[in-house]
């Protein structure tokens, strides 16, 4: 006997209609239907309890839950592994307790109209994120497919490409994609003065920088002058060399303590797609300018804690994959905290440009091991009427990986 107690179903805009023939028995044959308001109303009457979304996500969630005794059929759109409740049900009932069968979702509906190659396109999802995550992916020649949050979001999208120097960008609408209402607005985001259509849309940009526009690398070593900052920042040469030594992969956490600009936390996101990171700063002016450093450079997910370390570390959760200290070395069991919080494999990363926090590195290195370096850098500068070389400050700087812990 089949453990499968609950179907995911994913709908196009065409309703039932595009749906096979399994699927089709699947919800006639369904003692209970879940979905949104506009998934039901597809479906039309039948006699099947009925759990609506709008009724409270948790709630229904739970009401979901409650009936694995019974045949449970969740309504979605398109394909419902695309940041869609198929993945959210996937943390609570095991695949071999699931089927989900997806439809053509929006993405891969909007490239076969474009004849664009799915693996060559930036899918972005606003729903319920910030417009700023566009950011990340801005490049000459990009293509982007954006799922807008509601009607609104491509004239937002239209305003700040145009604000931040993409104007140029080509913009294609799509709404209601493969359904009777589908529909398609081209244009440019300099130019774009459409009304607000349909909220079910998605939008493919083409990325053309303006005339000066200059694009921003994914690579660490960005030019300090994009960060927003007082003086407290990882100078461009020394936050590339940091970077690789706290060595970001796909999915990994950082806690940036004493994080200044953030410019640390904000390189190791762009750095690693799905990576997660905590800015740590005591400074409340200081904070805000992270928050406005990782919106302007397309990280807004940046996690931003004002606080002193190290008695604010123990609210951060954990355990980190990487730490990096980069203001107040100097304080007493700092870094012993940050080290202490690290797993197997964990590394821990900490600049220091003063005599006292350079003893404090060479203290710690004796008891817990490591390598110290020295990084110099120096700028051509005038001097006069000619040129020289203008020294930065040395950085000294401790990398540990945890393996290495005695």
């Amino acid at each position: 006997m089949s453990d499968i107690w609950l179907h995911v179903i994913g709908l196009g805009d065409d309703g039932p209609d595009g749906l096979s023939a399994a699927a089709r028995d699947l919800i006639a044959n369904a003692e209970v239907l879940v979905g949104g308001a506009r998934h039901l109303a597809m479906i039309g009457d039948g006699p099947a309890e009925r759990l609506s979304w709008a009724d409270g996500y948790r709630e229904t969630l739970d009401a979901l839950l409650a009936r694995r005794d019974r045949r449970v059929v969740v309504l979605a759109t398109g394909d419902p592994q695309w940041f869609g409740i198929g993945a959210i049900l996937a943390r609570h009932v095991a695949p071999s307790e699931m089927r989900i069968l997806p439809a053509p979702g929006s993405v891969s509906l909007a490239a076969a109209r474009l004849a664009w190659p799915l693996q060559e396109v930036a899918a972005v999802s606003l729903h319920g994120r910030p417009l700023e995550s566009v950011r990340r992916h801005l490049a000459p020649g990009a293509r982007l497919l954006v799922l807008s949050e509601n009607a609104r979001t491509p004239a937002r999208l239209a305003g700040l490409l145009a604000g931040d120097g993409w104007g140029a960008s080509s913009l294609v609408v799509f709404e209601h994609l493969g359904g009777a209402r589908e529909r398609r607005i081209d244009g440019t985001a300099d130019a774009w003065r459409e009304p607000a259509g349909a909220d079910l849309n998605i939008v493919a940009v083409t990325c053309r920088a303006d005339r000066g526009t200059v694009p921003l690398s994914l690579a660490p070593g960005l030019p300090d002058d994009v960060f927003d900052h007082d003086g407290q920042i990882t100078k461009r040469e020394v936050r590339a060399a940091t970077i690789a030594a706290l060595a970001p992969k796909p999915g990994e956490t950082l806690w940036d303590v004493g994080a200044g600009s953030g410019s640390v936390a904000i390189e190791w996101l762009r750095a690693a797609p799905g990576a997660r990171a905590v800015a740590v700063e005591r400074d409340p002016a200081r904070t805000a300018r992270i928050r406005h450093n990782a919106a302007a450079l397309g990280v807004p997910e940046l996690e931003v804690v004002t606080g002193h370390a190290p008695a604010v570390l123990d609210t951060l959760g954990g355990p980190p994959d990487a730490v990096f200290v980069g203001g107040g070395v100097s304080a007493d069991g700092l870094l012993e905290a940050c080290l202490a919080a690290l797993e197997p494999g964990g590394r821990l990363v900490a600049n220091a440009v003063t005599l006292d926090a350079e003893r404090r590195l060479l203290d710690f290195r004796a008891r817990h091991g490591g390598d110290l370096l020295r990084l110099s850098v120096a700028r051509a500068a005038p001097v006069g009427e000619r040129a020289g070389f203008a020294p930065l400050r040395t950085v000294t700087q401790l990398r540990l990986t945890l393996a290495d812990h005695s």
